[in-house]
């Protein structure tokens, strides 16, 4: 079944409705101190880190609560399904189209109560594309939606282009460098880092700010938040790296907002790969401007070689 524009605004709809009332149960989590001091964490697994195992009671709940909210649309539109804390069923490729559902993005920092957590929910077509992209942010009851060609809004305004001015023009000289912890202590984070400030006079930067990210979302959209901006993952051999449901929601955002998203080797997001859904293999570059991706491109791949 081919969706129209009119079906995915109706979908868009149901995800944020999901999304806010997962939220809700974050936020009740969030405000209660008895609550946060219970929260039963578990492992699984799958992902070789402590990110990738980590789940707790949290999770489940919200995930149960966005399916019960999407569940009519499956029959209603037949579209197939894949959530982390669910059994891929391998029907996303049998279908025209899959909802893609991080019910608690970022458990690891939500356990250790930091910033960095949210909902995500894509619907992403057979061929990778992702169609409809919403992601909420508890700790800041920001609810950030796209859908493929219909703009991109934050709380239901629309959302300002990624700013893409060089020189005296920019709004901010400072280019934003977002990455989880255990990459910044790494050596190669260091290279990059180095690299990055020798043609820091070619861009006008000033300065180098960088942010310790958590979950890969709203890492993600800190890059729309922070721009001139970029947010990246290595390559690594083992499994974990994020999955499909990390980026297919703000893939979905960025794409309306001309920001730039690809592997470390400047292929697409592959969203709807077969085998696992870890994309450990490729990494991923978030970045607000096509500059600062090829840059980034060309830095790591040095570094890989």
């Amino acid at each position: 079944m081919k969706l129209t524009q009119q079906n995915l605004i109706e979908l868009s709809k149901v995800a944020q409705e999901a999304a806010l009332k997962a939220g809700e149960v974050i936020e009740t989590v969030i405000l209660d101190a008895p609550s946060r001091e219970n929260l039963k964490v578990k492992s699984k697994a799958t992902g070789s880190s402590k990110a990738s195992q980590v789940v707790t009671e949290v999770d489940l709940k919200c995930e149960k609560i966005i399916l019960d909210v999407i569940e009519p649309t499956l029959k209603k539109f037949d579209l197939a399904l894949l959530s982390e804390e669910s059994i891929d069923d391998q029907s996303r490729f049998e279908k025209d189209y899959f909802w893609c559902i991080d019910p608690l993005d970022g458990t690891l920092a939500f356990v250790e109560s930091k910033p960095g957590f949210s909902v995500s929910i894509a619907l992403v077509s057979k061929d990778g594309v992702p169609q409809i992209g919403v992601v909420y942010d508890p700790s800041t009851q920001t609810l950030y939606s796209a859908v493929k060609g219909n703009r991109a809004f934050k709380n239901n305004q629309p959302l300002q282009q990624i700013k893409h001015q060089s020189g005296s023009k920019r709004k901010q000289n400072i280019l934003t460098v977002i990455a989880e912890p255990n990459l910044i202590m790494s050596a190669e984070f260091a290279k990059i880092i180095d690299e990055l400030k020798q043609i820091s006079n070619s861009y006008s930067w000033s300065e180098m700010k960088i942010l310790e990210g958590y979950g890969a979302v709203i890492n993600a959209c800190q890059v729309i938040e922070n721009s001139p901006a970029v947010y990246f993952k290595l390559p690594k051999p083992q499994q974990g790296g994020g999955s499909i449901w990390d980026f297919a929601a703000t893939c979905c955002l960025f794409n309306e907002l001309t920001g730039v998203v690809s592997d470390v080797f400047g292929i697409q997001l592959d969203l709807n790969k077969k085998g696992d859904s870890f994309m450990n293999l490729g990494g991923v570059i978030y970045a607000s401007e096509k500059s600062i991706s090829t840059e980034m491109i060309r830095i790591i791949q040095g570094i890989l070689k």
